[in-house]
C-alpha cells in the first residue's frame, strides 16, 4: 500500500476486507479483536493491538448492515417513554443509551404522553421496525407484550414483563419518618397525575406511612397533579390550591421534584419561608434539586442506574432466550438538603439563655 493510499483511506471509512489486507491478516481474525470474540482469546496482544491501532487510523466503522444479515438480527431496542425532555425521562434514557451502546445494541424512541391509541400504534411501528425488544418509562401496559419487556417505573402483572420498581414502602417511610422526626404533624401532599404509573402505588405506601406515625391526612390538604406538563407549573398551581384554603400545615410532600420547585415559588409568594414556613420533600433526586434554592430535600431513585439495569435486563432475555425475572426492587434513598427543617413553634421553643 502506497503513501498515497493510506492517506486516502484515513480520509473515509475503510472496509473490513481493506483492513484485513492492509494488515496482512484474515477477515475473521480482525472482525474476532475488534468485536471482541471468545475467539480472540488466542490471538497474540501483539497483534490486537496492530489491528487496533490501524483501525483507529483509517477510520474504521463496523458494517451494521452486514452484521444484521449476517446474524439475521437487528440489535435494535425499542424504548416508549411518556416524556423524552422531562428531567426524569431524559435521566432513565441516558442510562439506557450507556448500557446499549456498550453491547452494541441500537434504539428507537418513540413519545406517547399516555395517549392509548398512539401507544399502540407506535409499539406495532417498533415490532415492523424488527426491534427485538422493548424497554417501557412510566408507561402502563394492559396487554401482555408480543416482545421481551422492561419496564421502568413498572407496575405490570403481566407474563413476558420484567418490572423495575423502586421501594415505594421504603420510600414512604423514608419521607414521612423524617418530617414526623423534625416534629411535623400538619402535613399536606400532592399526588401525582392518576396516569403516571407510580402515583397510585406511591400515595398507597405515603397512606400507610402516615398511619404507621399517627400523622392524619385531610382531604382539605391534599391536591393532586391534573395536567400532563412536564414542567414546575403543575406543582405551582397545586400549591396555590392548598395555600387557597387557608388550613394551616408545616410541611409537604410532593409528587415529585419538579414538583417540589413549582410548589416552592408558590409558597415564597406568599411571603412565607421554606423551610422556616414550610418544609418541603420531593421524590426523584433530579439534577436540578441539588442546585434548586433552597436545595431539595428529596428520595432519590437512581435514576441513571435504573436504565442501564432496564438496557442490561433486555439485553440478557433477548441473548440468552430466558424470561429474566419479574420484578427486580430498587431501593431508594433519602437526601437531606436545606427544604426541609424543624416546625416553626418548634424552633422558638428552645428555653431562653438562664432558664432553670
Amino acid at each position: 500500500m502506497t503513501e498515497k493510499d493510506t492517506e486516502n483511506r484515513a480520509e473515509r471509512s475503510i472496509t473490513l476486507a481493506e483492513l484485513a489486507a492492509y494488515l496482512q491478516l484474515t477477515k475473521g481474525t480482525v472482525s474476532a479483536v475488534l468485536n471482541n470474540s471468545p475467539y480472540a482469546r488466542s490471538i497474540p496482544q501483539h497483534t490486537k493491538e496492530r489491528i487496533i491501532a490501524a483501525a483507529q487510523q483509517f477510520n474504521y466503522r463496523p458494517n451494521f448492515f452486514a452484521r444484521t444479515l449476517r446474524k439475521k438480527r437487528t440489535f435494535t431496542i425499542g424504548v416508549i417513554a411518556e416524556e423524552i425532555g422531562d428531567p426524569y425521562g431524559s435521566i432513565i434514557i441516558s442510562g439506557i443509551e450507556s448500557a446499549l451502546s456498550q453491547r452494541k445494541y441500537f434504539f428507537l424512541t418513540v413519545i406517547h404522553r399516555h395517549d392509548a391509541a398512539l401507544l399502540q400504534q407506535y409499539s406495532d411501528i417498533l415490532r415492523a421496525r424488527g426491534v427485538e425488544g422493548i424497554i417501557t418509562v412510566d408507561t402502563t401496559l394492559t396487554n401482555p407484550p408480543a416482545l421481551p419487556t422492561v419496564a421502568i417505573a413498572g407496575h405490570c402483572d403481566l407474563p413476558g414483563i420484567t418490572n423495575i420498581v423502586l421501594d415505594h414502602a421504603h420510600a414512604a417511610e423514608l419521607a414521612i419518618g423524617h418530617l414526623a422526626d423534625l416534629g411535623h404533624r400538619d402535613i399536606a401532599f400532592i399526588k401525582g397525575q392518576a396516569f403516571s404509573s407510580d402515583s397510585a402505588e406511591r400515595w398507597r405506601t405515603i397512606c400507610d406511612a402516615a398511619q404507621q406515625h399517627g400523622i392524619v391526612i385531610r382531604p382539605e390538604l391534599t391536591t393532586q397533579l391534573d395536567e400532563d406538563d412536564p414542567s414546575p407549573e403543575p406543582g405551582y398551581r397545586a400549591a396555590k390550591r392548598l395555600l387557597a384554603t387557608r388550613r394551616r400545615f408545616t410541611a409537604l410532600v410532593a409528587y415529585n421534584d419538579i414538583t417540589s420547585i413549582g410548589a416552592i415559588r408558590a409558597i415564597r409568594e406568599t411571603g412565607l419561608g421554606v423551610p422556616d414556613d414550610i418544609s418541603v420533600v420531593g421524590f426523584d433526586d433530579i439534577r436540578e434539586a441539588a442546585y434548586h434554592v433552597p436545595s431539595i430535600t428529596t428520595i432519590r431513585q437512581p435514576l441513571r442506574r435504573m436504565g442501564q439495569l432496564a438496557a442490561e435486563t433486555i439485553v440478557d432475555r433477548i441473548e440468552q432466550h430466558t424470561d429474566g425475572p419479574g420484578c427486580i426492587a430498587i431501593e431508594p434513598e433519602l437526601v437531606l438538603r436545606e427544604s426541609s427543617g424543624c416546625p416553626t413553634a418548634q424552633r422558638h421553643a428552645t428555653p431562653a439563655s438562664g432558664a432553670v
